[in-house]
């Protein structure tokens, strides 16, 4: 399995790093974005990423980047990439009024547009694992405030196991999230400064022999930790790194 991180960066281009997107390349039912925050086209350009190649994204929640990139990322799909195959949208509950609210706020009239493809957009509920377009996902809740449940996001496709913690502080859900994954995405903000919402490296070192993933990658980092980046032991994502697992 190939995984790109297209964007490790938090809201504010920490490390002047893209917004969240992930994309795994998966040699069946077409490849998948995790999260699409609102620089995620760019990245997507970037990187060279075949758009049409994309036949689902997973959003974690509802943050701008998280999932702002959408908008740009539909119509790309209409006007210049000029797709054809189905699109399937996945988030937590609300996504799909949100994402509209958005779409209208950034292109009016962008949600009464009839596309030359069809748009599936379905809403995640908690623990409850849903299989779609070759991967089961299950969404478990974290804690971070974004006006709708945030999660994680355990993965499951081609005989692999992806988890991916969105943005959250230490929850005791990120376990079976994460628990005997190939491949664990976990944010970490600060080195070791505690805080609502976000986990830091530190508490996330000390709870990661109960999670037990085969590997773990550190992502959304602050430029706090940035700065700090040879205190840090454990693998930390860059824009356009390339994984296999």
């Amino acid at each position: 399995m190939r995984l790109q991180f297209l964007g490790s960066g938090d809201a504010f281009g920490s490390g002047g790093r893209f917004n969240t997107c992930f994309h795994v390349e998966r040699a069946h039912h077409g490849n998948l974005l995790v999260d699409c925050g609102a620089s995620s086209m760019i990245a997507i350009r970037k990187w060279e990423v075949e758009p049409n190649a994309i036949s689902t994204v997973l959003v974690s929640h509802l943050h701008g980047d998280h999932f702002a990139g959408l908008p740009f990322f539909l119509l790309d799909a209409q006007l210049v990439s000029r797709r054809t195959a189905p699109l399937l949208l996945a988030g937590p509950p609300g996504f799909r009024d949100r994402l509209m609210i958005l779409m209208e706020a950034m292109f009016a009239g962008a949600t009464q547009v009839q596309r030359k493809f069809d748009l599936e957009i379905r809403e995640l509920e908690l623990h409850d694992r849903v299989e779609v377009n070759g991967l089961a996902v299950t969404p478990y809740l974290m804690k971070h405030y974004s006006g709708a449940p945030s999660y994680a996001l355990r993965i499951e496709t081609e005989g692999k196991i992806l988890t991916y913690s969105g943005d959250t502080e230490w929850v005791e859900e990120l376990i079976p999230a994460g628990r005997d994954a190939d491949l664990f995405i976990c944010e970490a903000y600060f080195f070791d400064k505690v805080m609502k919402y976000h986990i830091d490296y530190r508490t996330l070192v000390d709870h990661l022999p109960h999670i037990g993933a085969r590997r773990t990658i550190v992502t959304h980092m602050s430029a706090e930790l940035l700065s700090r980046a040879s205190e840090i032991a454990l693998e930390a994502a860059h824009d356009g790194l390339v994984v296999e697992f």
